[in-house]
Order: C-alpha cells, then structure tokens, then sequence
C-alpha cells in the first residue's frame, strides 16, 4: 500500500489561496489515479478533485470547480491541490487519495490514504 502524506493546510481567510501537497512513499503512485477529499464533523468525506495517472484528465465537484485545480508529478510522486479564491464552506480536513485504475469520485473506491491536514477559511 503506498503511504500518502499531505502538508499545506492552514488557516487563512476568505479568498486566499493555499496549495496542498500530497507524497507519497512509493512509485507505484505514479501509475494509479489520485484524489483529493475533505471531511467535516459530523459528516461524510466529500469528494474534492481527481486526476488519472496521466494527469490529461480531472474531475471536480461542483463546488469546487473554477477555483480549485489538481495536478501531479510522477516523477516526484507528488499530487497538488491548489486552491484559489477559499470560501468559509472549504473549511475541512483535506486528505489524498490514491488508486490503481481509473479515478472515481467515490472515496470507498481508492485503497491509500494520507492522514489528512486542516484548512480553515475565517473571514
């Protein structure tokens, strides 16, 4: 199983942007999909992005779309959530997400997982 680490959460305010990090241990990363997530209390992890392994194709949740953007490294085995224009809704514990095969928006489907990092948007 590849191990995930994300790192570029914070705390900022409404607006702003941040860049989320994810590396992961191994090079079998670079041959499987990559996907971000969020989590808040109470709730059900929420689907955020995805990006197959080629990185010529993504996916984005509604909310998300037009101001978040994924992108990968294969050669660093690094995937990137750059997050622009942060609303008080994107406040969540972020993790990434890894699988072999195609993306899926579903989070059961995907087998790594990154032990997570807080955004908080204040206004």
């Amino acid at each position: 199983q590849v191990q995930l680490r994300e790192s570029g959460g914070g705390l900022v305010q409404a607006g702003d942007s941040l860049r989320l990090t994810c590396a992961a241990s191994e090079r079998t990363f670079a041959s499987g999909a990559a996907g971000w997530f969020r989590q808040t209390p109470g709730k059900e992890r929420e689907f955020v992005a995805a990006i197959t392994w080629t990185g010529r194709t993504t996916d984005y949740a509604d909310s998300v779309k037009g101001r978040f953007t994924i992108s990968r490294d294969n050669v660093a085995n690094t995937a990137y959530l750059q997050m622009n224009n942060l609303k008080l809704e994107d406040t969540a514990v972020y993790y990434c997400a890894s699988k072999e095969g195609y993306y899926s928006p579903w989070h059961g489907d995907y087998t790594s997982w990154g032990q997570g990092t807080q955004v908080t948007v204040s206004s």
